[in-house]
């Protein structure tokens, strides 16, 4: 057989048919969307939030290839003690997990000049969520003697300080705390990945640059566009392949990488 002949196409290569993924944080701004692109690539999804309900309707939504199936379960990652039961009950309902996308995050509003110090260490919380959650999924992997492909959330602003000058004046400045937590989890994928290896587990992070919510501030956001090189904020839909490249065989050499998708703005 030739080379050709042995070499497997885009399609094949970016066609999750067959995989489970599950997600947490799912029914929200980005995960949403991070949601929809894997169903449409052809994965079963379990889809996560903190209730139950609400996870359920967003996955009775997603569109559904020919051979999957979706489910919505209760989870939350600031929770250590109701993880395992959570991640038991989603390999149940879908026979297997494949690919975690480690999504959920529970917010901070208060920025350096008012943060408590039990706010911060919550904060950081969200790290060891991932991090619970991303071990559960590798002894699962493991246990099946199957390949695995995780991805954590970080962020630009996991790489790069805020302009203090976006916010001054309109709104709480960017949280030092969220800083501290995206960075932590960028570099918790480098060292994840690289103790995984061997286990036939992947794991990479996927850093969203500027995606404001539909009721952020007005002159915020125009403040953001102007430091944008593409002058503009990005939009839920701009991730969808991001994701999928990660999931998938298409980045079946990649591990312990952070794919930063912003617009240009850390490539000042």
């Amino acid at each position: 057989m030739n080379e050709a002949a042995r070499e497997p196409t885009i399609p094949t290569l970016f066609d999750l048919s067959g995989r489970v993924a599950l997600l947490t944080g799912g029914c929200g701004h980005l995960g949403s969307a991070l949601a929809r692109a894997l169903a449409e690539a052809g994965a079963s999804v379990v889809l996560t939030s903190r209730d139950a309900a609400r996870a359920q309707a967003a996955a009775e939504k997603l569109p559904c290839a020919a051979g999957a199936s979706h489910f919505g379960l209760a989870l939350d990652h600031m929770q250590p003690d109701t993880m395992p039961a959570a991640f038991a009950q989603a390999v149940s309902l879908a026979g297997k997990i494949d690919i975690l996308v480690n999504n959920g995050h529970e917010g901070l509003g208060a920025d350096w000049r008012t943060v408590s110090h039990e706010q911060f260490t919550r904060h950081l919380a969200n790290a060891a969520g991932y991090f619970e959650l991303a071990r559960l999924m590798r002894d699962h992997a493991v246990q099946r003697q199957a390949p695995a492909s995780m991805i954590l959330l970080g962020s630009m602003y996991g790489v790069v300080g805020s302009y203090p000058e976006a916010y001054d004046g309109v709104c709480a400045a960017s949280p030092v705390a969220y800083h501290a937590l995206k960075g932590g989890i960028v570099h918790m994928t480098r060292h994840l990945a690289v103790y995984w290896a061997k286990d036939q587990v992947r794991v990479n992070c996927l850093s969203p640059g500027p995606f404001p919510r539909d009721d952020a501030p007005a002159e915020m956001i125009e403040r953001l566009r102007q430091k944008s090189p593409m002058r503009r904020m990005g939009r839920p839909d701009e991730l969808k392949g991001a994701v999928v490249f990660l999931a998938s065989d298409a980045s079946s050499y990649m591990t312990g990488q952070n794919l930063i998708i912003d617009g240009g703005w850390t490539a000042w």
